[in-house]
C-alpha cells in the first residue's frame, strides 16, 4: 500500500474547537515517507492536539485526514496498530525494568513464538542504547534514558510512523543529543513526526518543517528553503584582484537579479541576488573563475538561522491578525 503513496500523513482543513474556542483551523498538513518532519510552534500553538487528532484519540470539529492512508476518524485502529507514539512526559511503573516494560509492551504486537519477543525487545534495547541497563528497575533512569526507553516503546511493533511530542523539552543538553542522534537513526526505519518549540533540535535534524501559531499552519516546506528566507536564493561571495570585468559579466546574466557589492581589506564581497537555481549552481562559480584577474575566497549560499525565520513569520502572523 505505502510503496504507491509517498505521503504518509495527510490532512484537508482539519479543524478541532473546545467550547467554542479554535484551537486548530484549517490545517492542511503532508508529510512524506521516510522525511523528518518538525512540528514547530509556541506552547499552546496546537501542537498537542494536533496529534491527537492524528492518532484518532480526539475527533475533529470539521476536516478529514488520513494517517497511513487510513481515515483518522473512522480507522483510527488500524492507524494506531502501524504507529508508534512518544508522549511528552512518557510514564512507566517505576519498579519495573526496562526489559519488562518493552515485554510487556510487545504482547500487544506479537502473538508468535516467545523468542520473537525477546529478540524484538533485545534489539530495541540495543537501539536506543540502553541495554546495559535492562535489568534495572525504572526508579534509576535519568530523563534521557526514560525518552529512549519511550522510544523504544514506541518503535516495538515496527512503525510506519513514528509520532513524538515534545522528545526533548525536557533534557540537558547531553540528553537532547543523544534522542536527536537516535532520530536520525530510525528515520531509516520509519517516518518520523515530532512537536518540539526547540529551534536548534528542528534546525539539526528535520528535512521538512511546518511552524503553528495559535492553531494555524503559518509556514511550511523544505528546511533548506525556510532556512534560505523570503528573499530567494542568494550568494555570498569573497573575492581578491580586479573584479571589474566579472562584476560586468555577471550583471549580463538574465538570472542574476542584484548585486550588492562591499569593498574592505582588499577584498571584495559580493552578495548575488538569482532568480534560476539551477542555472545559477551550475554557471555562477564557473562564469567567475573563468575571469583569470580574480581569486576566490569564499563562496556560498546565504543561510538564514531557523529562529531567524521562525520569529519573521510569527511577527508576519501577528501582523495579520491586528
Amino acid at each position: 500500500m505505502l510503496k504507491h503513496d509517498p505521503i504518509i500523513i495527510d490532512t484537508h482543513d482539519l479543524c478541532k474547537n473546545y467550547n467554542g474556542i479554535q484551537a486548530l483551523k484549517n490545517l492542511n498538513l503532508q508529510v512524506r515517507k521516510n522525511s523528518i518532519y518538525g512540528f514547530l510552534g509556541p506552547n499552546g500553538a496546537g501542537k498537542t492536539t494536533t496529534i491527537k487528532l492524528l492518532l484518532g484519540l480526539i475527533k475533529p470539529t470539521s476536516g478529514n485526514g488520513s494517517v497511513l492512508n487510513y481515515d483518522v476518524t473512522r480507522e483510527n485502529i488500524k492507524i494506531r496498530a502501524r504507529t508508534g507514539y512518544l508522549p511528552q512526559e512518557p510514564r512507566f511503573y517505576e519498579y519495573m525494568t526496562a526489559k519488562e516494560v518493552l515485554r510487556f509492551t510487545a504482547r500487544f504486537f506479537f502473538y508468535g513464538p516467545k523468542n520473537e519477543i525477546e529478540n524484538r525487545v533485545s534489539e530495541m534495547l540495543d537501539l536506543v542504547g540502553i541495554e546495559k541497563k535492562a535489568d534495572r528497575p525504572i526508579k534509576g533512569f535519568s530523563g534521557g534514558e526514560r525518552q529512549r526507553l519511550g522510544i523504544a516503546q514506541a518503535m516495538i511493533n515496527y512503525p510506519d510512523l513514528l509520532i513524538l511530542d515534545e522528545p526533548t523539552a525536557s533534557l540537558d543538553p547531553v540528553g537532547r543529543h543523544m534522542i536527536l542522534e537516535l532520530m536520525e537513526k530510525l528515520r531509516e526505519f520509519s517516518t518520523i513526526f515530532y512537536s518540539t518549540h526547540i529551534l536548534d533540535d528542528v534546525q539539526r535534524v528535520s528535512d521538512t518543517v511546518g511552524i503553528l501559531n495559535r492553531g494555524t499552519l503559518v509556514a511550511k516546506g523544505n528546511i533548506e528553503k525556510l532556512l534560505a528566507g523570503s528573499e530567494g536564493t542568494i550568494y555570498l561571495i569573497t573575492l581578491k584582484g580586479d573584479t571589474e570585468s566579472a562584476f560586468k559579466n555577471l550583471s549580463t546574466q538574465p538570472w542574476v537579479s542584484n548585486i550588492n557589492v562591499e569593498k574592505k581589506d582588499n577584498k571584495v564581497k559580493w552578495q548575488i541576488n538569482v532568480t534560476d537555481d539551477d542555472l545559477a549552481e551550475e554557471e555562477l562559480l564557473r562564469l567567475i573563475l573563468a575571469d583569470k584577474k580574480v581569486k576566490v575566497i569564499d563562496y556560498r549560499l546565504k543561510q538564514y538561522e531557523l529562529e531567524e525565520i521562525f520569529l519573521q513569520v510569527l511577527e508576519e502572523d501577528e501582523n495579520v491578525v491586528k
